[in-house]
């Protein structure tokens, strides 16, 4: 593969017919060879994002995009080398698996040996052996994909682009893409951009990952950082499951009077509600909780099951248990909730200036 390059955006927005601002002015950094997740809800401004990176779309006047200190901005897609993998394939539907993934190559008038061996490599790389003369047509969904990621790696782009490029695909189908994906661009060592609303999806391949909210980054951090010190009560709801609880007073040792009991939460004095991630919640004898409830609901999920408890708040606790337990609706639970676990996110702010923490 050719070598790795940086991207940087510098004030890019996008602003459509009607003045509908889709993105706000964004300032964004992404490392050369890191794989970088964008991240959120339909609408937020991920793909406009993907779209200014590839070329496929301009940002509004004052706005830059470099790759490396090369200033791409008013270069179109075809100029910029890079490499785009789209959630529907965009295959030629009349060529064979390898004219599909040669087609670059020949366009870039490469020696007929060059080609050959790149189709070899790639064709290995994306377990395609074997596929060549098969027409697209005649490919499961998974095929078609990976016949996408080879075509795009084929002509070795300096920048690899996706585009939710599973959301078509079943659920198993998703989770081995996803596994060969992560593996391929860290062999590769490209610099990637990758667009997806699953939250799963971004942990696993993100180096870093993007969360983005009405047009602006919510926060952009490593996919610990993202999980376990969300920036905002949004980041924290959207990325996994999360448990909310309102604090409704203090007790004269410092303990954080909530619904169902109390929390010794020395680092959260002075917040109006306090969170928690299911699977941080030990069940424990009542006598020993440090908040008490009982069981509305079991969820059976296989490995784990999930308890939802009533403490009597306006929602209940998820509580994340061993499966080959049985709780009965009705059963009196206790539970621990250890201080180290507690966070309580930053209310809800104008998004962070990526640029500021790029490399944080």
């Amino acid at each position: 593969m050719s070598s790795s390059v940086s991207i940087t955006l510098n004030q890019c927005s996008r602003t459509f017919t009607g003045g509908n601002m889709a993105l706000k002015p964004l300032d964004l950094q992404v490392n050369a060879g890191e794989t970088l997740v964008l991240l959120g809800p339909s609408g937020c401004g991920k793909t406009t994002t993907l779209r200014i990176i590839s070329g496929l779309e301009s940002p509004d006047i004052g706005g830059q995009v470099l790759f490396g200190e090369r200033d791409v901005t008013a270069l179109p897609i075809e100029k910029r080398d890079v490499g785009m993998v789209f959630q529907n394939y965009a295959l030629f539907p009349n060529m064979s698996v390898a004219d599909n993934i040669a087609y670059g190559l020949k366009i870039q008038r490469l020696p007929r040996a060059e080609i050959a061996q790149r189709l070899d490599d790639v064709m290995r790389m994306v377990d395609l052996q074997g596929f060549g003369e098969r027409r697209i047509d005649a490919l499961s969904g998974g095929q078609k994909q990976r016949v996408a990621l080879a075509r795009a790696i084929a002509v070795r782009p300096k920048v690899l682009l996706f585009d939710e490029p599973l959301a078509a695909l079943d659920a198993k189908l998703r989770d081995r893409l996803r596994i060969e994906i992560g593996q391929l661009l860290r062999e590769l060592g490209t610099t990637a951009v990758y667009v997806t609303h699953d939250q799963d999806e971004a942990m696993a391949l993100g180096d870093r990952i993007a969360v983005m909210q009405a047009g602006r980054i919510a926060q952009l951090g490593t996919p610990q950082e993202i999980y376990h010190q969300p920036a905002n009560a949004f980041v924290a709801d959207f990325i996994g499951a999360v448990n909310c609880l309102e604090v409704l007073g203090t007790q004269p040792d410092g303990g954080l009077v909530v619904h169902g009991g109390a929390l010794a939460a020395a680092h959260l004095q002075g917040v109006s509600s306090v969170y928690c991630r299911p699977e941080d919640i030990q069940v424990v004898p009542v006598g020993q909780a440090d908040v008490r409830g009982k069981v509305v609901q079991s969820i059976f999920l296989g490995q784990t099951q999930r308890l939802l408890v009533d403490t009597g708040g306006t929602t209940p606790l998820q509580i994340e248990a061993p499966s080959r337990q049985r709780w009965p609706n009705g059963t009196a639970i206790g539970l621990r909730l250890p201080a180290q676990v507690l966070f309580h996110p930053e209310p809800a702010k104008a998004a962070v200036n990526a640029k500021e923490v790029a490399n944080g």
